[in-house]
């Protein structure tokens, strides 16, 4: 591609103005050329503060425009699937925030839609957890440090939805975040890239906080989203898992990801800062590993979607085959926590 790549963005929200457009400013051969948000006022106010030459009137329109060449979708779940297919079949390649889609559903259709275009790029935004130390802790399972995985701990709990008297969040309506839960489907991602396929599911969920104010001087309205989520799992392989989400825990131990296998465990522990530990059976306690500089990765997102536009690599973090997994595994989750049965998952 001989002329600039242009960006049209559409949802300019805070991972949008803090990561995607930094990060596209910072490659050269690349414009942002249009933007719609939320309301016209909020589009002009975009477009003026990143100097983006056009505020268009609704997505559809954005879409439609012949001097674009991929979209950035930056909304809320509930848009994904549509804003996507739309792009697709106007020709844009896309890069879609996550969480990939309201239910599995619409991510196969996402899907489909990329299949039909295979000369565009679909990516998705990935979770960004553990990515400075994937390639260190894959050569760590390839190597055998772990020996037989046993078990896999996935932890998501704070305090974020503590306080009912905060108004309600997005995230907590169905109607804008589908069948996405807590931090469920960012960690289950992360966990993904180092764990075999999840095949069964047993989950049970519970909405403590029920109703909260829509603003904070409306009445209070309800929240239908769980605050609180435990999952019990079986792994390809004969792995367990044991996933522990809320927001309704006082002091809860953030989000972490253990691996513990026949010879070792590994340990990420996200917040307050990430932090990747280790240690063999036998060893005093776990350590932090010495990692080395070509094995250091990190958040490239803009670079990598950019790339794979200009031929010179892959989607690696994360394509749309990936998404559909784990939207498939947040729908698992829901329909055993409804049902109150385990439900079975096809890899």
């Amino acid at each position: 591609m001989n002329h600039p790549i242009r960006i049209g963005i559409v949802g300019a929200g805070n991972n949008t103005r803090n990561r995607h457009i930094p990060g596209f400013r910072a490659i050269d051969g690349v414009e942002l050329t249009a933007v719609v948000n939320s309301t016209p006022e909020s589009t002009r106010k975009a477009a003026e503060e990143f100097g983006i030459p056009h505020a268009c009137g609704d997505w559809r329109e954005l879409v439609a425009r012949d001097d674009i060449d991929a979209v950035l979708i930056g909304t809320w779940p509930y848009l994904h699937c549509d804003v996507t297919c739309a792009a697709l079949a106007a020709g844009k390649h896309v890069l879609c925030e996550a969480r990939m889609a309201c239910n599995a559903d619409e991510a196969r259709r996402m899907l489909n839609a990329s299949r039909q275009r295979p000369d565009l790029v679909a990516q998705i935004v990935p979770s960004p957890f553990g990515l400075q130390f994937h390639e260190f802790v894959l050569g760590l399972l390839a190597d055998g440090f772990l020996g037989e995985l046993r078990e896999l701990v996935v932890i998501g709990a704070t305090d974020l939805w503590m306080n009912a008297s905060q108004p309600l969040h997005w995230r907590q309506e169905t109607q804008f975040s589908g069948l996405n839960v807590l931090a469920l489907g960012i960690l289950h991602e992360a966990a993904m890239r180092w764990t075999p396929p999840t095949t069964r599911v047993f989950a049970q969920t519970a909405l403590f906080e029920t109703t909260r104010p829509r603003s904070q001087r409306s009445p209070k309205t309800n929240a239908d989203i769980p605050d609180s989520v435990q999952i019990v799992t079986q792994l390809a392989g004969g792995a367990r898992g044991l996933y522990h989400l809320s927001g309704v825990a006082a002091h809860g131990p953030g989000h972490q990801i253990h691996l513990y296998g026949s010879r070792g465990t590994i340990k990420l522990l996200v917040s307050p800062q990430e932090k990747l530990l280790i240690g063999r059976a036998g060893d005093a306690e776990l350590r932090e590993p010495e990692i080395p500089a070509v094995q250091c990765g990190g958040w490239r997102v803009e670079a990598e979607f950019i790339g794979a536009i200009r031929g010179e690599e892959d989607v690696k973090f994360t394509d749309f085959a990936t998404g559909v997994r784990y939207m498939e595994f947040a729908e698992a989750v829901h329909r055993s926590a409804a049902e109150s049965r385990p439900v079975e998952l096809t890899q």
